[in-house]
């Protein structure tokens, strides 16, 4: 078999064979093939894209490259929740504990920080002492124990997917459908799961921008999941703004924990009670939508949401005591205030903005090998629909870099569009799609 002849079959729009997908995917995991000739093959998919059958077989070849988990000897049923990122996207720090604690077992991988769009890892790393990278015995060790573990993708899980992930940031093919598919489903496949709850944002701070862009996504996922057996709920939810207040990693632990108490923004418990009851209905601890919310409401309103939490925190090495006084986190050097210049309402609060203005702040990635500091972000004082007067502080700029505080603030100020017209309020939950196996 040829590597040539593939690229050029594909960038031609013609079908591959599982075995030439095969062979390239294999190919390049082993280091065989160059990231030049890799870099050439996803650009063809990206422009000529994969059909149903491309994009399993291409999920099958990068699951085949590591090893799989399995979770057979835990009692219980495994329920994983995925999102395609956005700003101020703190809902699995919420949500996997408090499925956890209605009695699923939730065995999470997520991922970093990489340009707008903030990373599990990052958040949770922001606390002191805690471990993303367990060994696969400790995953499996602590799933059985507490029923919820949150880590890194390791180099057993799915390498091939490791690896063109990097390159795909690189040579502008992130946006693709067949490639988005495969490189979630790959991981999840390999965590063996019994079903998936994947959160599909959409908007001006999402990959898929449109609707109809999301829905082409999500009935890639469905079927190439089907395909190989795992069940599968898709929630559509709206991204043109932040999803709560906090965008940053440190500040968004601490939205999770008002969260996780019951004091958290509506529109962050809205998104996680949805997503959280269509976790509860695949592993079948409810039997219908308004069931699983009450279930999940009453474990945030008693507490034992938060407490299972804190085992998490624990248990992966977190200082738990700074979840309890959160005063005793170190503070940015520079809280900086963005400024109402007119009076009306918030009509538009971009989403975009905002997360780039944390990537500049320190808060994010450009590159994987950006350092982060955790305490860096954005505070919003207001959201889209709320009345502020000339002179009202819109957001709080934290930062230890003082020589980008001008351009953010600058930048920042553009991501508020005041009028004197209130808008309707968003829907947040667009779409739900669940597929029956």
């Amino acid at each position: 078999m040829n590597v040539y002849q593939i690229m050029v079959d594909k960038r031609d729009g013609k079908k591959l064979t599982a075995d030439q997908i095969e062979y390239i995917i294999s190919g390049f995991s082993k280091n065989r093939i160059p990231d030049y000739q890799m870099a050439a093959f996803l650009m063809a998919v990206y422009l000529k894209g994969m059909d149903f059958e491309e994009t399993s077989a291409l999920t099958k070849s990068m699951l085949d490259s590591g090893m799989r988990m399995n979770f057979s000897r835990i009692q219980g049923a495994k329920i994983d929740k995925h999102s395609t990122g956005g700003v101020g996207d703190k809902i699995s720090l919420v949500l996997a504990p408090l499925v956890a604690a209605a009695g699923a077992l939730v065995p999470m991988i997520s991922g970093r920080s990489l340009g707008h769009s903030g990373g599990t890892l990052d958040k949770l790393e922001s606390i002191p002492g805690f471990r993303t990278q367990l060994s696969i015995d400790e995953f499996y060790q602590q799933i059985e124990r507490i029923g919820v573990s949150m880590i890194g993708q390791t180099e057993a899980i799915a390498p091939a997917d490791k690896k063109i992930y990097a390159l795909r940031d690189t040579t502008a093919t992130i946006e693709s459908v067949p490639l988005i598919t495969s490189s979630i489903l790959c991981k999840k496949l390999a965590e063996g799961i019994d079903g998936l709850v994947l959160d599909i944002k959409v908007g001006q701070g999402a990959f898929m921008k449109t609707v109809t862009e999301a829905r082409r996504l999500a009935e890639s996922m469905i079927k190439t999941a089907a395909i190989h057996r795992l069940p599968m709920s898709v929630v559509l939810t709206a991204m043109d703004q932040p999803l709560g207040y906090a965008a940053g990693n440190w500040l968004e632990i601490q939205e999770a924990v008002s969260c996780l108490h019951g004091e958290g923004p509506s529109d962050v418990m809205e998104v996680t009670f949805a997503l959280g009851a269509e976790m509860l209905l695949l592993a079948a601890l409810a039997t219908n939508r308004d069931e699983a919310v009450e279930k999940l409401s009453v474990l945030v309103r008693n507490g034992t949401a938060f407490i299972k939490f804190c085992e998490m925190v624990e248990a992966q090495g977190g200082d738990v005591d700074v979840l309890h006084h959160m005063q005793r986190y170190p503070s940015a050097k520079i809280v900086h205030p963005i400024i109402a210049e007119n009076s009306g309402y918030v009509a538009d609060l971009n989403a975009l903005t905002v997360g780039q203005a944390v990537v500049r702040l320190g808060g994010g990635r450009q590159v994987i090998e950006d350092r982060i500091d955790h305490k860096a972000g954005v505070l919003l004082l207001c959201k889209r629909g709320d009345r502020v007067k000339s002179g009202d502080r819109l957001a709080l700029l934290y930062t230890d870099r003082e020589k980008v505080v001008d351009e953010v603030a600058a930048l920042l100020s553009h991501a508020f569009t005041i009028s004197n017209i209130q808008p309707e309020n968003d829907h947040l939950i667009l779409e739900s799609i669940t597929t029956e196996m």
